[in-house]
């Protein structure tokens, strides 16, 4: 009977952190939605952000592939998306063919810093309620 009930109790818990993730990243997305960014565009650019601080500086696609909770074929899809609207930069790796180079463009820096204080205030506010 303890382990069901401690199963039972592990189970509520896991619900409980899968139901503040998704009204958090619907938050963020309806936060977001007005400057043309969803919740994993904005994860990618403050990614990318840090991980690649100053202008120039890139970020191996593989590097994100763990970070972000997308399949390696939607991240590459959304990449190419943000490509697209010129928020990103991709190259391929000299050393190694396969690998890929991403890195934010001066609008894609510009366009995370303004909307990097939505973002945290959607987190400051979500978690502080769960």
């Amino acid at each position: 009977m303890a382990a069901k009930t401690a199963g039972a109790g592990l189970e509520e818990r896991w619900r409980d952190i899968l139901s503040v993730h998704a009204r958090t990243m619907c938050e963020i997305d309806r936060a977001l939605h007005p400057h043309g960014l969803g919740a994993s565009d904005f994860e990618v650019l403050d990614i990318l952000a840090s991980e690649a601080p100053r202008e120039g500086d890139q970020c191996r696609v593989q590097n994100l592939v763990g970070r972000v909770h997308l399949s390696q074929s939607a991240l590459s899809r959304l990449i190419g998306r943000l490509e697209k609207e010129g928020l990103v930069e991709r190259s391929i790796c000299v050393e190694d063919r396969r690998g890929v180079w991403v890195a934010l463009t001066r609008k894609g820096r510009d366009l995370h810093t303004e909307v990097l204080p939505l973002q945290r205030a959607v987190l400051g506010r979500m978690l502080a309620e769960s």
